[in-house]
């Protein structure tokens, strides 16, 4: 049995499968996480995404579902950030509207912020690559790789897969960093991990199933060369979050 958390789904023309994504959560939620809360943040969507999200928070449930809504569309890290500052919960979490990871994964990394070993814990797909079922294309796999390597390059940061959209924060320790952050696209991950080893937090890499779905929101060329150049400005930028718990 888990803890209960706040989870947050960015959402970005996800009318065709957010439906089943949040019925999927609720469910496991319900029956591990009791009192647990769902955030889901249409992210200026053009589909009938959020009409979705509010009919499935029509329904009774045990576990709250809220809307949060970005008119127009600002990107998945501002989607994101928005979510977890909404946070009721001493743990939250977020992933993708396609449960790439499923959802059965959570205790690997809502765990051991319970437990208290950690105050970020965040999937990976580069740790154990037996643990990948359906795989990326080969060209966006052999991206991801060579954009993980030059993020360890630029920036220090010693993990794998600051990609993989499955974290856990404990929010007490996380929510100043959270704050803090500037970049609203993809590039948002590598920065709360860079504000978080600066400030000195503990961060855990983890290894997690997970499954190719078609529909990614990531464009290979334009956005990792967006995501390059966010990653990038993070080197000039030299600031220290104190560490506060």
């Amino acid at each position: 049995m888990l803890p209960a958390i706040s989870v947050v789904i960015p959402a970005f023309n996800e009318a065709v499968r957010i439906g089943d994504t949040l019925a999927t959560t609720i469910a496991y939620l319900e029956k591990e996480s009791p009192g647990s809360e769902v955030i889901v943040i249409n992210d200026g969507s053009t589909d009938a995404t959020g009409e979705v999200i509010r009919k499935v928070a029509a329904v009774p449930s045990a576990v709250a579902i809220r809307l949060l809504e970005n008119f127009p569309n600002r990107g998945k890290g501002a989607a994101v950030r928005s979510g977890l500052l909404s946070a009721t919960k001493p743990i939250a979490v977020f992933f993708d509207a396609d449960l790439s990871t499923p959802i059965d994964e959570l205790p690997k990394i809502v765990e051991p912020i319970a437990r208290g070993e950690v105050d970020i814990a965040f999937g990976s797909r580069a740790l154990n690559r037996k643990l990948i079922g359906n795989r990326q294309p080969w060209r966006r796999e052999q991206g991801g790789r060579v954009f993980n390597l030059l993020v360890r390059v630029a920036t220090g940061l010693p993990f794998w897969d600051t990609q993989c959209g499955f974290k856990a924060f404990r929010m007490e320790a996380c929510r100043q960093i959270i704050e803090a952050a500037k970049i609203i696209g993809f590039g948002f991950d590598v920065e709360l991990l860079l504000l978080a080893q600066r400030a000195g937090l503990r961060l855990k890499e983890i290894p997690v199933r997970w499954n190719h779905h078609e529909g990614s929101k990531v464009r290979l060329i334009q956005d990792s060369v967006r995501m390059l150049r966010e990653v990038l400005s993070l080197r000039s930028n030299n600031s220290v979050i104190p560490k506060g718990v």
